[in-house]
């Protein structure tokens, strides 16, 4: 709920360990309220819960050692330096003003490079570009070391190279038994990458499984408003032909 006004209805679904899960929708359909109530930031009503135990019954550090949220776009109040801002992602895993091991550096340093701005390290996060910074975003969220990994259209400010290097990175980590969710703009890049597929349009589910079996015509006609015409690939991956737009 956003102050008090329910935004998502009827919702049911699970998420499998180990799966990628696509969170598709139009603009205003709900997709960023599921993944901030998914992440333990919002009130909701019903039933949600992570390891059979209810969401709103978990602590917080120890949910933080679940679960970590990479929003569109994340407000800074300090002018931390990348190492700086990258570390804040082991907090989940320290306690009270316990220091930073040599095992933190390790793994600041391979979160670094596997989202390549290892050579940024030292720079203030302020003087980035906003892929820059994205990308340092992404790498606090590979030192948390949590199974489940929510991603809000993590790509949104990287160039084409690193959209894909990033989402190959993703790939990779569920392929070694993380769990993800992300939210997609791009629904061409969602059928490519994502086990399964969950749309959303005007807070209710409109449609979930895999992409094959979700992106019809007749879904992208009733929910995206687009007419298409779809082919399968020789290797497998959906193709997305636009013609036009559906007016209102």
């Amino acid at each position: 709920m956003l102050d008090g006004t329910p935004v998502l209805h009827d919702l049911d679904f699970e998420i499998e360990d180990g799966t990628w899960v696509g969170l598709l929708g139009p603009n205003g359909s709900g997709k960023t309220t599921l993944l901030r109530t998914l992440s333990g930031l919002l009130p909701y009503k019903g039933h949600l819960a992570l390891d059979g135990h209810p969401l709103r019954a978990w602590k917080a550090q120890a949910l933080a050692r679940q679960v970590a949220f990479v929003r569109q776009s994340t407000p800074l109040s300090f002018d931390f330096t990348v190492n700086e801002l990258v570390l804040l992602g082991r907090s989940p895993h320290k306690g009270w003003l316990e220091s930073y091991t040599l095992l933190d550096r390790e793994r600041l340093q391979q979160a670094l490079e596997r989202v390549d701005i290892l050579p940024l390290s030292g720079r203030s996060v302020l003087s980035l570009s906003g892929g820059e910074r994205q990308r340092a975003f992404l790498a606090q969220a590979l030192v948390q070391e949590s199974r489940l990994l929510l991603l809000d259209e993590p790509t949104m400010h990287l160039d084409v190279h690193h959209q894909f290097a990033f989402l190959n990175l993703v790939r990779e980590l569920v392929e070694a038994g993380r769990t993800v969710v992300a939210v997609f703009h791009d629904i061409a890049l969602a059928a490519r990458y994502a086990d399964r597929l969950l749309v959303l349009d005007a807070g209710r589910l409109a449609a979930a499984g895999p992409p094959t079996a979700v992106l019809t015509p007749a879904l992208l006609a009733s929910v995206f408003r687009m007419y298409t015409e779809l082919e399968t690939a020789a290797d497998g991956t959906l193709r997305i032909h636009y013609q036009t737009p559906i007016s209102s």
